[in-house]
C-alpha cells in the first residue's frame, strides 16, 4: 500500500499514464494529474480515481518548459509538503523517416520526452534529497532499447531516458532515493488502435507472447517500483513487452 504518499504522474490524462494514476490512486497514494492538453480528460481521470475511493487533483503544465516545470513544483511542494513518487510519463510522437523528418518534428519529441523528465527530476531532486526519500519511474520505450525504423526522434528520447534514469540513480541513491525505468512494449492504447491492421499482424508476430500488452501490465510494473518492495533496486529498465527485447 501507498497509504500517506504523495505521487505526482506527467502525462496522466489518458492510455498508460492514467492507467498508471488509477493504480497508483487504487494503492491509497494521493495522486497528482498532470497534463499538458485537454483539461476535460485529466478531470476525467481525477473522477476515475474518486469512483474508486481515491483522492486526485488535476495540474496543468508543460513539462518541456523548464520555467514552468519549476513553478509547477513548487506550487505541488508548498500545497502538500513533499512528493513522494515522481512518474514521468508524459510523452509524444512525430513518426517519419529520418529523411523526411523535419527540424521541428524531432525537436518537440526530444523535448517533451526527454527534456521534460530531465526538468521534472531537475526541479524535485532538492526537495527529494532533503526528504532523503524518494521513487522517480521514467517512461521509457522498447524503441529506445532497440531502435525502431520510422521513430529516429522516439527512439532516441526515450534511450535518452535510459541513460538519464541510470545516471539519476547513481547520483541520488546515497540519500534513498531509487531511479528505475519502464519500457513498454505494444501497448493496447489510443495511439496503437491506428495501425494499420497489417502492421499489427506483422509487429505481433515479432513478440514472444503474440498478443499487445494492456495498460494495466505497465501500471502494475509501476506500482512495484514506487513501492518498499522495490526499495533495494535501483538504476534498473524494467522492459513491459512480451519478451520482444530479450
Amino acid at each position: 500500500m501507498l497509504e500517506g504518499k504523495i505521487a505526482l504522474v506527467t502525462g496522466a490524462s489518458r492510455g498508460i499514464g492514467r492507467e498508471i494514476a488509477l493504480s497508483l490512486a487504487g494503492r491509497r497514494a494521493f495522486v497528482i494529474v498532470n497534463y499538458n492538453g485537454s483539461r476535460e480528460r485529466a478531470e476525467e481521470t481525477v473522477h476515475e480515481i474518486e469512483k474508486i475511493g481515491g483522492k486526485a487533483v488535476a495540474f496543468p503544465c508543460d513539462v518541456s518548459d523548464f520555467a514552468a516545470t519549476e513553478q509547477m513544483m513548487k506550487e505541488l511542494v508548498k500545497t502538500y509538503g513533499k512528493i513522494d513518487i515522481l512518474v514521468n510519463n508524459a510523452g509524444i510522437t512525430r513518426d517519419g523517416l529520418i529523411m523526411r523528418m523535419s527540424e521541428e518534428d524531432f525537436d518537440r519529441v526530444i523535448a517533451t520526452n526527454l527534456k521534460g523528465a530531465f526538468n521534472t527530476i531537475r526541479h524535485l531532486s532538492r526537495q527529494m534529497l532533503k526528504q532523503k526519500s524518494g521513487r522517480i519511474i521514467n517512461i521509457a520505450s522498447v524503441s529506445g532499447v532497440l531502435g525502431n525504423a520510422g521513430q529516429a526522434n522516439y527512439a532516441a528520447s526515450k534511450a535518452g531516458v535510459i541513460g538519464l534514469t541510470k545516471t539519476m540513480a547513481r547520483e541520488l541513491a546515497g540519500r534513498g532515493i531509487t531511479v528505475n525505468a519502464v519500457a513498454p512494449g505494444f501497448i493496447d492504447t489510443d495511439m496503437t488502435k491506428v495501425l494499420p491492421e497489417a502492421v499489427k499482424t506483422a509487429v505481433t508476430e515479432e513478440i514472444p507472447m503474440k498478443r499487445f500488452g494492456e495498460t494495466k501490465d505497465v501500471a502494475e510494473a509501476v506500482v512495484f517500483l514506487a513501492s518498499d518492495a522495490a526499495s533495494y533496486i535501483t538504476g534498473q529498465v524494467l522492459c513491459v513487452d512480451g519478451g520482444m527485447a530479450m
